[in-house]
């Protein structure tokens, strides 16, 4: 059964109260963020705090440690420092290529990587990252590729259509996680919820966010529904009905059921399964 993603929220690795809060939120996962969200000079500080909060107990969320770029003056002691932590991904800002993630991988011998996504050069070498064999997650960097493109918001997004098709095609071809960028508009709850479905129908496993307030229209958004669900047995059981009588294929509310429809139908059971244990 595999870990659901529908909202990855990001929390400052420097504010100790927020990631104790995050232990009761309804987030499927976490990111811990060492980068942007932690001022230069508290970064040291960061670590530790990081360390200490480590050791509590996250229940089911997967957790996701952002580093800084090796080019920095932070990005090897995070790398380093990450490398002794109970985590579940260590997440890498910028990946322009798969050499990236060795120069990680060099110092984080076992926790699987995660690739940010979010430069003009890491688009057009997705499909190269994808293939990593270490890389087990990619997160749309939807904000620092937009100031690379030099784009303009747009509720459709049409400016990151091509950067966030081709990150989607490299994820799925090489059977990754792909979640997408983050809605900045907190309090915009149609903007956010019309953002996540597009995202969802698209083929994103989840959504990066970053207020609480967000979670449960993420969650709501790339869940299944109760109509999605019973749908998919439905399909199921005709299909197997259809096979015992011999034929290869089954009707289901005027519309052809075949073996690529029944796989559909059995990964939205799983999804559904794997999010009601997240609640046990």
């Amino acid at each position: 059964m595999a870990r659901p993603y529908r909202s990855v929220l990001y929390i400052p690795a420097a504010n100790s109260r927020a990631m104790e809060k995050a232990r009761g939120l309804a987030a499927d996962a976490i990111i811990f963020d060492l980068e942007d969200a932690v001022a230069p000079d508290q970064k040291e500080a960061a670590r530790e705090a990081l360390a200490e909060a480590l050791a509590q107990d996250y229940g089911a969320r997967a957790r996701i440690l952002r580093i800084n770029a090796l080019s920095t003056p932070w990005g090897e002691a995070d790398a380093r420092a990450c490398a002794a932590l109970p985590a579940d991904a260590v997440l890498i800002p910028k990946v322009d290529s798969p050499a990236d993630l060795d120069r990680v991988a060099a110092l984080i011998p076992e926790t699987p990587l995660w690739a940010m996504m979010e430069t003009p050069l890491g688009m057009l070498n997705a499909a190269a990252i994808a293939a990593h064999p270490r890389l087990a997650g990619m997160v749309m960097g939807t904000n620092d590729l937009a100031k690379d493109l030099g784009s303009r918001f747009r509720p459709d997004r049409l400016p990151m259509i091509t950067g966030l098709g081709l990150c989607l095609l490299a994820a799925k071809a090489h059977g990754v996680v792909i979640v997408d960028g983050v809605f900045n508009a907190f309090k915009d709850e149609d903007g956010l919820r019309a953002e996540c479905e597009q995202g969802r129908d698209m083929g994103f496993d989840g959504k990066t966010l970053i207020h609480p307030a967000q979670l449960e229209i993420a969650n709501a958004a790339f869940a299944p529904t109760e109509a999605e669900i019973t749908l998919a047995r439905r399909q199921i059981e005709a299909f197997q009905q259809a096979s015992a009588q011999g034929r290869g294929v089954a009707v289901v509310d005027g519309k052809i059921v075949e073996n690529l429809h029944v796989d559909t139908a059995r990964k939205t059971l799983d999804r559904a399964d794997a999010i009601a244990a997240m609640a046990q």
